[in-house]
């Protein structure tokens, strides 16, 4: 079973970095999830899919790999590149293009 070393990215509800610091190991599904036909739940019989470590940093996730034998894929992240823009820029008299409602 491969795994797959990678930074998490930015949540999309949130302005803040929290939780993309940290290097994530987890396993590719081995098998595909099924309907549980009484409930309607899914579900899976593959165990490592539950297993999700953090490491302070890529080559820590990589040693932990090469030490326990686990063949792995690392995926490097995208940069984030924050605008620095300010609320009172809207309202300025010299703006590019002409406020409009």
């Amino acid at each position: 079973m491969t795994a797959r070393i990678y930074r998490p990215a930015k949540s999309a509800t949130q302005s803040g970095m929290g939780k993309t610091k940290l290097w994530r190991l987890e396993f590719f599904p081995e098998s595909a999830r099924s309907v549980e036909p009484l409930m309607g739940w899914t579900s899976s019989s593959d165990m490592k899919s539950q297993v999700k470590l953090s490491f302070e940093t890529r080559e820590e996730a990589i040693a932990y790999a090469q030490r326990n034998g686990i063949p792995y894929r690392v995926e490097e992240p995208q940069e984030f590149k924050r605008r620095a823009i300010s609320y009172s820029d809207n309202f300025r008299s010299n703006r590019v293009t002409p406020w409009t409602h």
